[in-house]
């Protein structure tokens, strides 16, 4: 059984798998990093000096000062920046994904749809489909040899 076992994790899929998995957490940092670091400041800059990170909501009809300060009371906050981020983080990941798919399908080779040799014909006096080894027609009769 750990035969079978180190033979299918072995196999190239599971090691693509592995490597695609590991490249994909650390292209998620990046995009984490630029979304918070690199878009969000600038508009927050431009809306007035907002830290996205920061804007929550108190659910206990409390005012805190901060996110911090609202998390170390236990209150009940919803995190609607924090989640602002991610919606942003979600939309770049997919738009460079559709980027990287469009890529690899543009880099197809084009293959050729088979040629299928017809296998009916019309009737020269009814225009009825037949087929090509018809001798009459089964619909108007006609001899057509």
């Amino acid at each position: 059984m750990i035969k079978e076992f180190k033979e299918f994790a072995m196999k190239g899929n599971m090691l693509d798998l592995a490597i695609g998995l590991i490249l994909g957490a650390a292209f998620g940092a990046i995009v984490t990093s630029l979304v918070n670091d690199v878009i969000m400041p600038p508009i927050g800059l431009l809306l007035g000096k907002v830290d996205f990170k920061e804007l929550f909501i108190a659910l206990n009809g409390q005012s805190y000062a901060t996110l911090a300060d609202a998390k170390k009371a236990a209150a009940p906050i919803i995190a609607y920046g924090a989640f602002m981020n991610t919606i942003i983080n979600f939309l770049i990941v997919a738009f460079v994904a559709f980027l990287i798919v469009k890529q690899a399908n543009r880099m197809k080779k084009e293959e050729p749809a088979p040629v299928v040799a017809p296998t009916t014909k019309d009737c020269p006096f009814c225009a009825s489909t037949i087929s090509l080894k018809a001798t009459r027609c089964p619909n108007c009769t006609s001899n057509l040899g």
